[in-house]
């Protein structure tokens, strides 16, 4: 097992300030934005109990505890733990590894896995990590993982103008292992083919599985317009093609961050009694 532990803490805690992140470019609001519109359509209704696993300072979770929702934060570092305690309003947030939870099995109606992939380097620390976000959450209900896409940086770089290079030798690195050079910029981590998100959902135990593309097609086109006349239009356009688009199997790898959910499987309808079928309100089954 790779342990990037203390790598991860330094990063967000003397490098990087991942509060601001999502409003600073048009990638990370639309990021936001579809990300709160598709919790509010895949989470149960409230006060359903959430856990946010990998939370960061807790801007998801503040959306949801201001709707209604019962939510706890976990994260791995020090620092967004004490930003979730201190916002308003103020969450429920401990410090704890993504990989060992400190929940009680099946106490959660919902996990939220938005972030520790990315910082597993090997597959069986993320598999590990979505069976514990599928151990704490009860029979029949919802975890949503998220990943980043493995052509999200090579994208971004060449919508800014910034490919080139050591970026364009980054970018054929990535194919081959999935897992960036630090020194360009961002720590450490892993960027994820689509196949091999499902596989990980899947063999951790997740059923019912549907991929969404978070950001959707055009958020290059959005990033390229940045601060442009047309920066508001190809924004509006970009999310409402992230909206149409969003579960399209043929272009959800062309989004920065891919959102998976699934469902924690029930037991058998003759230990549990006659069960109700689970309906699936949105997406195409993968």
């Amino acid at each position: 097992m790779t342990d990037s532990t203390g790598e991860i803490v330094d990063y967000y805690t003397a490098r990087f300030r991942e509060d601001t992140r999502l409003q600073a470019r048009p990638q990370g609001r639309l990021e936001q934005l579809r990300t709160i519109e598709l919790l509010t359509e895949l989470l149960p209704e409230p006060p359903a109990r959430v856990l946010d696993v990998g939370g960061g300072p807790g801007v998801y979770a503040r959306v949801l505890a201001s709707a209604g929702y019962q939510v706890r934060l976990v994260d791995l570092v020090p620092s967004h733990v004490a930003q979730a305690l201190a916002g308003d309003p103020a969450v429920d947030a401990v410090v704890a590894d993504a990989r060992a939870l400190p929940e009680p099995d099946g106490g959660y109606d919902a996990t939220l896995v938005l972030g520790p992939l990315y910082h597993l380097l090997e597959r069986g620390d993320r598999v590990q990590a979505i069976r514990e976000a599928i151990r704490v959450t009860r029979p029949g209900g919802r975890v949503v993982v998220a990943a980043i896409s493995r052509f999200a940086g090579p994208l971004d770089f060449a919508a800014t103008g910034r490919l080139r290079g050591e970026l364009i030798d980054e970018a054929r690195a990535l194919l081959t292992d999935g897992v960036n050079d630090a020194r360009i910029g961002f720590t450490r981590a892993y960027f994820h083919r689509l196949p091999e998100l499902v596989d990980e959902c899947r063999t951790a135990g997740l059923a019912e599985l549907v991929v969404h593309g978070v950001e959707g097609p055009a958020w290059t086109a959005a990033e390229a317009a940045a601060g442009g006349p047309l920066a508001d239009a190809v924004f509006s356009g970009a999310l409402e093609l992230a909206r149409l688009f969003s579960s399209e199997p043929t272009l959800v790898a062309a989004s920065s961050h891919l959102l998976a959910t699934g469902l924690v499987r029930r037991r058998a309808a003759n230990d549990l009694g006659e069960q109700q079928p689970w309906k699936q309100r949105s997406g195409e089954r993968i």
